[in-house]
């Protein structure tokens, strides 16, 4: 590697800190939520990011628009862009999303979830480190090479995508299925949307998700004659116990996960009667099961079902499941893949710190690339406040994650 070039690029990356300031405010200020969330979408965001990469000055940009009629403008955007290097024998890919989740509840934030606020290090703002952060260190490593004037070894290419928080149905599966030639197994694809503070962490492997909705069908009544009725509501709760017999059904370990073993969440539970004084008839419950990969999901759905009808049994009730989410765990990326070992250095050398290839209960959009049989990991250096009230980025890790891009994009 040119150590030159990499110290004319660090020393410029580092000069950019109100840079990172002036794209989140431009970002946050397009609340790019999705029609699931009665969202807009993306489009008017991704026409920022557009016009970023043609002043930045891109070689090639492709938008592929996945055609959504739930949205004002009848799609959902996509953008790819690439800077040509030496060589084309491959691409080293960074990969962001451009939708972000809801504020939430406005009364845990401490500010204008839409209008960032910057204090110290951090910046505060709805997006700001899921995943504009991933964004933001993009066009700044983009920026970098073109006031550098610099000709990288290998071709650059970003991905910019829609709809990662609801399935990427319309990002990047859709981009996959409609120009698979645009990535090749011989290329380099990080995802800058799953990593740790001190980026120590190369995610390389996920569990399979199930998500379970249990509907509890028993008799409605009035509270103070319960034994005319069947309490749906305590039997749900009797369900909920039984689940937890999961943990110990399946109960490997396997330490390159953490955590290191399947879990087995009660989380949502819809409403069910809105007075005291009343038994329900009905009950709704759901779970977020994360499993490894040593056991297939229709092992714990069987099971699952095993205890479902002991609470039929037992409490007289009729239970229905069904699974909002199914999704298998993909093949691993190989922990000695270039990209992983690419990042370990290019980590060493940044942060000074030993990065190792991890994996997660999340599940990642880079479980599309493995699929699809192109080796991809996700790395980038956040505090995890992705999703609750006050999230924020900071500054120096922006910075550092385009520094860390810039050194793999250097490597030959």
């Amino acid at each position: 590697m040119n150590q030159s070039l990499f110290y004319r690029i660090q020393e410029r990356i580092n000069t950019y800190q109100s840079d990172v300031i002036r794209y989140q405010k431009i970002l946050t200020q397009i609340p790019a939520i999705g029609p699931e969330n009665q969202g807009s979408g993306e489009t008017e965001k991704s026409q920022i990011i557009k016009n970023s990469f043609n002043e930045l000055g891109v070689d090639e940009l492709f938008e592929i628009n996945a055609p959504d009629p739930r949205v004002s403008s009848g799609f959902r955007p996509n953008l790819l862009a690439k800077i040509h290097g030496k060589s084309n024998a491959r691409t080293l890919w960074i990969m962001s999303h451009m939708d972000i989740v809801p504020a939430g509840d406005l009364q845990l934030w401490q500010s204008d979830p839409f209008d960032i606020v910057v204090k110290e290090d951090k910046i505060y703002g709805r997006g700001t480190e899921d995943d504009q952060q991933g964004i933001v260190a993009s066009l700044l490593l983009l920026k970098a090479l073109q006031d550098e004037q610099i000709t990288l070894p290998f071709d650059l290419g970003f991905a910019i995508v829609s709809d990662e928080e609801a399935g990427s149905e319309y990002g990047i599966q859709y981009v996959l299925k409609q120009q698979p030639s645009l990535f090749q197994p011989v290329d380099w694809i990080i995802i800058p949307d799953a990593g740790n503070d001190d980026g120590t962490m190369i995610e390389v492997a996920e569990k399979s998700i199930l998500w379970v909705r249990c509907e509890i069908k028993g008799k409605q009544t009035h509270g103070s004659t319960p034994e005319k009725g069947i309490n749906a509501h305590s039997a749900g709760a009797h369900f909920i116990v039984q689940m937890e017999k999961l943990y110990q059904k399946f109960n490997q370990s396997d330490s390159l996960y953490d955590p290191p073993i399947s879990t087995f969440a009660p989380t949502k539970k819809e409403p069910n009667v809105d007075n005291i004084n009343t038994i329900p008839g009905i009950d709704v419950t759901y779970f977020d099961c994360r499993i490894l990969p040593d056991y297939s999901i229709d092992q714990v759905k069987n099971e699952i079902r095993r205890y479902a009808d002991k609470i039929e049994s037992q409490y007289s009730v009729s239970v229905s499941l069904s699974f909002p989410q199914d999704i298998p765990a993909p093949n691993p990326t190989p922990a000695d893949t270039p990209v992983a070992l690419a990042l370990q250095k290019a980590v060493e050398v940044v942060l000074n710190r030993s990065a190792i290839a991890m994996g997660i209960g999340g599940g990642t959009v880079a479980a599309n690339f493995r699929k699809a049989g192109l080796p991809a990991v996700c790395w980038c250096t956040v505090d995890e406040t992705l999703h609750g009230p006050n999230e924020y980025c900071k500054i120096s890790n922006v910075l550092n994650d385009a520094i860390v891009f810039a050194h793999v994009s250097l490597q030959e």
